[in-house]
């Protein structure tokens, strides 16, 4: 196992760009999971700690920027986020415990997609931005489309994660995230959803994550028009919900079990984020 330790972006895209099968190493809490299990052979790692502002969190009128390397913990705690993007509030204070929260970096949690994690449903929604640097130059890929197959992402040889950026949701949206874990408190979820119901003229757009019910994170939308009870809403919702799922079967469930509390996850956010936008 050799580490480098780059100190400036230019350095570690050369690196990354330079060795034939390296990973960057952030927060570090998936690479040492996947290490105990031998499940990674990678030998060149690439510590990005000392290189110069990929831990910072901004926040503008306009849009929340995650530096790569900041604790999910930071986002869940951080007041001026729960301002702009409660529902990332919510849903990154969601992930594994404290502990890991507080080590764990926003850019790492995304990097291995995997489809068991908290955030990645409400990026989906929140329409999200991830931010790649490389030798060759910087390039931005829609969380929506980031996400490319079981355990792989958009990124490619030679890219590293630089941040993250969220749009400030639209006025009057409401959100919600839902957890339904069958092992411990700070196990990975057997399914997972987040919602935002964004008020638009004459309709609701209701915006829909799926963690852990398929290969990958799943985006989904649909329109609650006027004509439409709560309950007309929550019943599109798993049916579109359930035409997405493709649970994987392992300790925590059959595909079966996980798809009903899928449907359960789906109902649940829904309906609390109608709920409130019946209160305003």
């Amino acid at each position: 196992m050799r580490v480098h330790r780059p100190e400036s972006l230019d350095e570690a895209t050369a690196l990354l760009n330079d060795l034939d099968d390296a990973m960057v190493y952030g927060g570090g809490t998936a690479i040492q999971i996947l290490r105990k299990q031998g499940l990674l052979f990678v030998e060149d790692y690439v510590d990005i700690a000392r290189v110069p502002g990929l831990g910072e969190l901004m926040v503008t009128s306009d849009v929340l920027s995650i530096g790569t390397l900041t604790p999910l913990r930071r986002v869940e705690t951080d007041p001026r986020v729960r301002a702009f993007a409660p529902l990332a509030s919510e849903t990154y204070g969601q992930a594994a415990n404290p502990r890991v929260r507080n080590t764990a970096s926003a850019g790492g949690n995304i990097a291995h997609g995997d489809y068991r994690l908290d955030p990645p449903t409400a990026l989906l929604v929140l329409d999200a931005t991830v931010h790649l640097a490389s030798s060759s130059g910087t390039r931005e890929v829609s969380v929506r489309e980031f996400f490319t197959d079981f355990q792989e992402t958009a990124v490619e040889h030679g890219e590293l994660i630089t941040a993250i950026t969220v749009p400030r949701p639209p006025a009057g949206s409401r959100g919600a995230f839902e957890k339904m874990r069958s092992l411990s408190e700070n196990d990975w979820p057997c399914a997972s959803a987040a919602v935002l119901a964004v008020p638009e003229e004459g309709f609701v757009e209701i915006r829909i994550g799926l963690g852990a019910l398929a290969p990958t994170s799943v985006y989904l939308a649909f329109d609650q028009t006027p004509d439409m009870t709560v309950q007309q809403a929550v019943d599109a919702a798993i049916d579109i919900a359930n035409s997405a799922m493709d649970p994987i079967a392992d300790v925590r469930g059959s595909a079966a079990y996980k798809a009903h509390l899928g449907r359960i996850a789906v109902e649940e956010a829904v309906r609390r984020c109608l709920k409130e936008l019946a209160r305003d």
